[in-house]
Parts: C-alpha cells; structure tokens; sequence
C-alpha cells in the first residue's frame, strides 16, 4: 500500500467532542472506502483526555481547580493514559488504513514518531525517541535527561487507525500541572517555543509536517486544505 494518496484537512481550533465525532464519521467512511487515509490538523481548547485504560488518579487537579482553569476531562477510546490539550498545542488524528503498513500498529506508530522528528528538524531541533515510552522528546541544555515535546495516543477499529499525536508547540506547560502527564511520574513537558526561545505560528508547524509527510509514506497528497469543520465530515 505504499505510495497509495493521503490528504491532510487543516480545520482550525474544534472543540474536542466535535473533533471527536468527525473522527467517528471519516472513520466509518474510511473503513467502507469511500475515502482516502486523511490526516487532521487542528487545535483544541483546554481539554484533558484519558485513554480507555487511562488511571483517572494521574488527573491530580481538583474539579473546582478544573473548572476554574477551564479545562474538560473527557475518557476516550485511544491508548495511552492521560494527556493534555488545549491552545498552541498541534493536533494531528490520523484515520488511515493500517494496510499501508502492512497491519504493524507498532510501525504505525513508529511513522508518527518519525513525522515529528523530521518536522522538528525543520526548525533545527532534535526530536528522539526514549526507549520504552512512547512519543517524541527533545534534549534540553543541562537538564539530566530529554523532555517529552509530542504524545501519541491511537485507537484501530477494523484495521483503521484514529486519534493520533499532540505537539507542544506554544503550549502553556503550566497546564500540564493537573496531570501526570502519561502516567510519568518523574517526566517533564516542553514545547517548541520554551526551547526555541520564540514562538511559533501554528500554521508555520503545519506547513513543515506536510512537507515531510510524502516522502515518509510513500505516496501523494491529494488535498492539503484548510475547512470548516461542519464541512470536513462529507469531504
């Protein structure tokens, strides 16, 4: 299946029970073939979501804190535990065939990895991964050890993929105080921005990513276009 067409939807800031119900719909459709693997780009406002074997203790956070920070919990059905989303964070959901990897849900997730590493090192960054945890972390100058910059989480339903990646990359970190990010205990939070010393446009991330995107999956982008949310589900 490599070199089958990909498109990438760039959708804005969505409200993740919105989100999460366009993931549902383009699933369904993805399964029956009707549409090609699409990548989602989006952000979220404040939101935290637990995995389906996530340990609702890593939320540390009080409900009155919660409320007054803004921030919704919501359980979801991706793997991982729990995690953070909110503005300036990028978003990707990756609902695609896992034929395209032969079935490998773990080079599956390898290619997400990989799609953030070589759209750090457009901006000069190092992205690596730690063995035995999953996602992207950066080295920081006299820190003892990387700190984690991107989370993956994704769920397969009949061999199709969803929910995907968040990035860090003008995220207020203070937000991850109301968590135990993942379930690491003794594991920091960075952003683009804290390590790059400036921030960064959104749209500037996105721009790099899908440039990297073809050559990591081997096949052409169909589409890369920005649209309203309400529209993207019968795109």
């Amino acid at each position: 299946m490599a070199g089958e067409p990909f498109r990438i939807l760039r959708l804005g800031s969505v409200p993740y029970d919105e989100a999460l119900a366009l993931q549902t719909a383009l699933l369904e459709r993805r399964q029956r073939g009707e549409i090609p693997d699409t990548i989602l780009l989006l952000e979220h406002p404040h939101v935290i979501t637990l995995g389906r074997r996530g340990d609702a203790s890593n939320v540390v956070a009080d409900k009155a804190a919660l409320e007054a920070m803004g921030i919704e919990v919501r359980r979801v059905g991706r793997g991982g535990d729990v995690t953070y989303h909110g503005p300036g964070q990028l978003v990707g959901y990756w609902i695609v065939s896992l034929s395209r990897w032969k079935n490998d849900v773990g080079k599956f997730v390898r290619t997400i990895e990989e799609s953030i590493i070589r759209t750090l090192a457009e901006f000069g960054m190092e992205g690596r991964r730690v063995p035995k945890f999953t996602g992207v972390w950066c080295p920081v100058a006299g820190a003892p050890e990387p700190e984690k910059i991107a989370s993956i989480g994704v769920g397969i339903k009949r061999w199709v993929a969803h929910h995907g990646f968040a990035l860090n990359v003008t995220t207020d970190l203070r937000y991850f105080d109301a968590i135990i990010p993942c379930a690491l205990h003794d594991k920091r939070m960075t952003s683009m921005a804290r390590l790059l010393a400036r921030d960064l446009p959104i749209a500037t991330v996105e721009d790099a990513l899908a440039g990297v995107l073809p050559g990591l999956l081997g096949g052409p982008l169909l589409k890369d276009e920005r649209i309203r949310p309400e529209a993207a589900r019968e795109f």
